[in-house]
């Protein structure tokens, strides 16, 4: 069985033969897989009135130790968002109460992100359908597979120069 990159690939080879395209086979998967993962992760989200990067946001304050309470540095650092993607993201969760934002106790000039008893339910929903939506994306794989296609992808990032310190 072939799927969309094949086609593409075939269609390389028939233009280009003398070129190798043979990355495009895992970078062109890996674009198509994010893709429709998304789109499905997208649709767990929006069921609780989320986004990928407010989910995030939450869910990075809630797997913190209690009282689940970062700087927006740090939870630029924990989470996958960017640094300007983070106060768009506190703005909109503070104007829901889900997170509260008060000065630093220890620098007057910072500030501190805390998840509010109403952010720590909303995740605290949304999570388990998140992991299910996870589950039903990666239910064609066994557990051998995704054990072995977790650590290609974390070698391949750690390649990459993405990596952390688990201590």
């Amino acid at each position: 069985m072939a799927d969309h990159v094949d086609l593409i690939l075939k269609q390389w080879h028939a233009q280009r033969p003398d070129l190798d395209v043979s990355p495009m086979a895992v970078i062109g998967r890996l674009s198509r897989l994010k893709q429709l993962v998304d789109a499905e992760l997208r649709k767990t989200f929006a069921a609780h009135g989320l986004d990928p990067a407010s989910f995030d946001v939450l869910a990075t304050l809630r797997r913190s130790d209690p009282p689940h309470r970062l700087t927006p540095a740090e939870l630029m650092r924990a989470s996958m968002v960017t640094s300007g993607a983070v106060t768009q993201r506190l703005d909109r969760l503070e104007a829901r109460g889900l997170v509260r934002r008060t000065p630093s106790e220890s620098d007057g000039r910072g500030v501190v992100v805390t998840l509010t008893d109403d952010g720590r339910a909303l995740i605290d929903r949304a999570l388990p359908d998140h992991v299910q939506a996870e589950e039903r994306v990666l239910a064609g794989l066994s557990g051998a597979q995704r054990d072995g296609l977790a650590g290609t992808l974390r070698e391949l990032l750690e390649s990459l120069g993405d990596t952390t310190d688990l201590t």
